[in-house]
Order: structure tokens, then C-alpha cells, then sequence
């Protein structure tokens, strides 16, 4: 079973969410996510200055089984992208909590970040789908 860290919120699309300075927020995809995907190879994100919506895909991640879409858990303005996941895309395998994130935003709404899962609500999820 995947380790959940309780400090994040979490996504019903297997996004993570750390709460940053001020009104920012890192976001990734779990643990789950990418065991479910398998090795990945390529990873799209948004340009720093993006402004995103909640809900709309943002990216890809291509792994060597699939290609799936990532989706804004967040809507605000991309602030910060990992450009080392363009040499090394693996990260996200290897540690999707730390050195694999995504990208960073500046929320609209500091409270939405409040609203998505708990670790025990995104526990339940995946419990549900393993």
C-alpha cells in the first residue's frame, strides 16, 4: 500500500498538494499515481506565468505504459515549474513527494487549498481502488 504523508491535501486525480509561503502551493502526483502509471519517461508542464483552472489538464505525464493528463487541483498562476523533471523525468518515480513535484501556484483562493482530501480521506480512495 502506498504511504500517504499527512501534512499534504490530495486530489480524487491522485494529485498532491503542499502548502508553500504565503498563498502558494506545490502540487505533484502520489505515491499511487505513479506506481499505477509504471516508469515514466516525459513529463508536460505549464510555463511559469500560466494561469491555471481547477479542474483543467495542465500537463502529461508519459510513462512507458500510458500518457495520462494531469489536472489543475488549484485554479492561480504557475510561479514555479521543476524544469529537472525535463533531464530527468524519472524523479517522479523515485520520489513524488520531494525532488519529483511539478509545479508551483499562487492560489486564487487560499481556501481551496483547505477543501481537497485530507491523508485519511485520500487513504480511503485508494483503498477503494487497490
Amino acid at each position: 500500500m502506498s504511504s500517504v504523508p499527512q501534512e499534504l491535501r490530495f486530489t480524487q486525480d491522485h494529485e498532491w498538494l503542499a502548502s508553500g509561503d504565503q498563498d502558494t502551493v506545490r502540487i505533484g502526483i502520489t505515491d499511487y499515481a505513479q506506481q499505477q502509471l509504471g516508469d515514466v519517461v516525459f513529463v508536460q508542464l505549464p510555463q511559469v506565468g500560466d494561469n491555471i483552472s481547477q479542474g483543467e489538464t495542465i500537463g502529461e505525464v508519459e510513462s512507458t505504459k500510458s500518457v495520462s493528463d494531469v489536472f489543475a487541483p488549484v485554479t492561480g498562476e504557475v510561479v514555479s515549474r521543476n524544469e529537472e523533471l525535463e533531464e530527468s523525468p524519472e524523479l517522479v518515480n523515485s520520489d513524488p513527494y520531494g525532488a519529483g513535484w511539478m509545479i508551483e501556484v499562487r492560489l486564487a483562493d487560499p481556501k481551496a487549498f483547505e477543501e481537497l482530501l485530507d491523508a485519511d480521506g485520500y487513504s480511503e480512495l485508494i483503498a477503494g481502488q487497490e
